[in-house]
């Protein structure tokens, strides 16, 4: 058995276990006119609903705020939707099955959240979702796959939370587990691969390399030490000096500590 299968089973054995919660959540999230079942087919996958606690702490882990633009992609029945809406963020759901979409709907009007909510009845791979801050999903690992690029695309800084599956190599920057349930939480990084040249701090142009948010490189011909890359706030040392800064596109700016104190700026070298 494949381990993605096994997956799959782990997460229904998981949701045999909450029943008598969901039952309560069902009689919350559905009605008379159509009630969705646990592992019934989507287009791309089976629909398995995420617990209430998890939700919350996967909102959590983005840290929602009422500033924010959440999509939940592959939002099944909007409970994670009505979440966030309730956290006062601007919240909308893309879900394949309409079914599914009018029942968010009608759960969203009970809850008091419909004209803080949207639900969308599209493919996510035919939606544009790219103003969002945050992501929150439960997808098959070949989806989130397949999703990556489009989200490494994005600004930098956005968050993306996942119920139960990774983004392969791209590892996660936090982890958290709920009654046996992973959640899964990266900030997308700026793009800050290539050469730089720097101005002030007194390092010399800087060359970097990138896999995700790691970054490795060297600045006047000495390997930089403790580099990080948090969406598009950078740091490294170099020779005793401590880089910090953001990064815009082709420009970092920010402040260094040691030897040089003072501003420093890069722009990329073409």
């Amino acid at each position: 058995m494949s381990l993605i299968f096994k997956k799959i089973f782990a997460a229904l054995a998981l949701t045999a276990a909450f029943t008598l919660n969901f039952g309560a959540a069902a009689q919350q999230y559905g009605d008379k006119e159509y009630q969705p079942s646990v592992g019934q087919e989507g287009k791309d996958v089976i629909w398995v609903p995420t617990p209430n606690e998890l939700i919350a702490k996967m909102l959590d882990m983005a840290k929602l705020t009422p500033q924010d633009i959440h999509f939940d992609l592959g939002s099944g029945d909007g409970r994670t939707v009505i979440a966030a809406a309730k956290r006062g963020a601007n919240a909308t759901g893309v879900e394949f099955n309409p079914d599914m979409v009018a029942l968010s709907n009608r759960s969203a009007q009970r809850e008091g959240v419909a004209s803080k909510v949207k639900f969308i009845n599209a493919d996510i791979f035919k939606t544009d979702f790219s103003n969002a801050t945050v992501i929150t999903l439960y997808l098959l690992p070949s989806l989130n796959l397949k999703l990556r690029p489009i989200i490494l695309g994005m600004k930098p800084g956005t968050r993306v939370v996942s119920h139960a599956f990774t983004m392969g190599e791209w590892e996660a920057d936090e982890t958290a587990n709920v009654e046996g349930r992973t959640a899964y939480f990266w900030v997308v990084p700026a793009k800050v691969e290539g050469n730089w040249r720097i101005e002030g701090g007194g390092a010399g142009d800087l060359s970097l390399k990138q896999e995700f948010q790691k970054v490795s490189g060297s600045a006047g011909g000495k390997a930089i030490t403790s580099a990080s890359l948090r969406g598009d706030v950078i740091s490294f040392s170099v020779d005793g000096r401590e880089y910090s800064g953001r990064v815009s596109g082709d420009r970092m700016e920010g402040t260094v500590k040691g030897a040089s104190a003072g501003k420093w700026s890069a722009t990329r070298a073409r």
